[in-house]
């Protein structure tokens, strides 16, 4: 008997270990691959990947007005990651922004967003994270934040103020497409997070539809989230169904193309999604009023001045810069190829008033869209090695100008500033 036991004892002591790596049993499968689906569309992977990093493992930095921090490790690594999390600290980090141990999380992690998120996703997410997540041992980085910017209580205060707890509720007088593209959008898509400008405490101005600013654009990180409202020129006042449905599939249309940290959003998350949640988005976005712009009427295209300007000789700095490094992509009449060559004739940032966003993709490119795992055959080269700031905003001053695009103009300071702050984060 005693030798039974011993057995049975050594049997469960190499079975255990192996026993508690299981994933989940078969019945749970359905579950996990849920979680799945909603992790990509919360675009996770994204912000909790760094450069040549293993998914979920934490590590990529983030700028914020206090300094930068790191993204954690996600993974179920039971001593870096989130293994130890019961449902019940998972659902309250996401929803709260407090973790296991009880600290306070910075609101670069959208959790205002996610507190929207209901039972039943939650429970999905978890199982995902838990059991369809390979487990990564990677220690966590502390925030490059001083003394005393970096103590975490006051952040106890801030949800006080700005974090509106409770899982979305269905807006009663909407359809079901309509709910259905609010609730993503507004909780796991988490796009206020970016398009949604941020007050003097970078709490969002706007959380849902009730407020003039939500998806009005913002600048963050040393880009300018696109405005999502209905506005004519900045917004998606001139795009169709079929123009935003194609954009959220491909990152690009014949408006526009993506750029910064909207490709990695195309990239992970928007390609992936079902046809069905990509028209729901495109139901409530397009539900949204006008909001910012400049008050001017819709734009309308007009080549004739621009085209004398590009003569040959092109007649000032920015043109001459336009027609050496430039036209041979955007074109002459600056409707470039779209969709493989963005448009600049009427492209809505072009015509956004703050021109961080086409400062920084001009001085440093943009990675590649990758569709359907072809990536992009005509990126966005960087010229920060090539053109000096001078140049830089000649020939954006040039590109706002031209075709009836109307837009203000770009200063050599403008530049200078975008160029030592997004260097000094390389």
């Amino acid at each position: 008997m005693k030798k039974t036991l011993k057995g049975l004892g050594a049997a469960l002591s190499v079975a255990l270990p192996f026993l508690a790596q299981t994933p989940v049993h078969a019945a749970d499968q359905a579950l996990v691959q849920r979680g799945a689906y909603l992790a990509k569309l919360g675009d996770c992977v994204a912000c909790h990947t760094a450069p040549k990093g293993k998914p979920f493992a934490g590590g990529l930095p983030m700028n914020t007005p206090m300094g930068q921090i790191y993204t954690t490790n996600i993974t179920p690594d039971q001593q870096t990651g989130i293994g130890a999390y019961s449902e019940t600290d998972f659902a309250r980090a996401m929803r709260e922004g407090i973790a296991k141990d009880g600290h306070n999380l910075y609101p670069a992690m959208p959790y205002p967003s996610y507190a929207k998120v209901n039972d039943d996703d939650m429970k999905a997410l978890y199982a995902y994270f838990m059991s369809g997540v390979a487990p990564v041992q990677q220690a966590n980085r502390e925030p490059d934040i001083k003394w005393p910017m970096n103590m975490r209580w006051p952040l106890k205060f801030w949800n006080m103020v700005f974090l509106e707890k409770g899982v979305y509720q269905d807006k009663s007088g909407k359809d079901v497409a309509w709910n259905r593209g609010a609730y993503i959008i507004q909780g796991l898509g988490h796009c206020g997070s970016c398009h949604t400008p941020r007050g003097i405490a970078f709490q969002e101005k706007a959380l849902d539809e009730s407020g003039s600013a939500f998806l009005a654009g913002g600048l963050l990180d040393g880009w300018f989230a696109s405005n999502l409202t209905g506005e004519h020129n900045v917004g998606l006042g001139r795009w169709n169904d079929q123009d935003l449905q194609a954009f959220l599939k491909t990152g690009a249309n014949r408006h526009a193309s993506a750029f910064g940290a909207m490709t990695s959003v195309i990239n992970n998350s928007t390609q992936g999604m079902n046809d069905s949640d990509i028209a729901a988005m495109t139901t409530y976005l397009k539900s949204l009023p006008p909001v910012g712009g400049n008050g001017g009427p819709s734009y309308s295209y007009d080549p004739q001045a621009t085209k004398v300007s590009l003569g040959r000789p092109a007649d000032n700095a920015g043109a001459r810069v336009y027609t050496a490094y430039c036209m041979h992509c955007h074109g002459v009449d600056g409707r470039g190829f779209a969709p493989l060559l963005a448009p600049l004739a009427g492209n809505p940032n072009v015509l956004e008033k703050d021109p961080s966003s086409l400062i920084n993709v001009t001085l440093n490119g943009t990675a590649d869209l990758v569709i359907g795992g072809i990536p992009a055959a005509y990126p966005m080269p960087k010229y920060a090695p090539v053109l000096n700031d001078q140049q830089i905003a000649d020939v954006l001053t040039f590109v706002r100008a031209g075709w009836n695009n109307g837009a203000p103009t770009v200063s050599v300071e403008e530049v200078a500033k975008l160029r030592k702050s997004t260097q000094a984060a390389r």
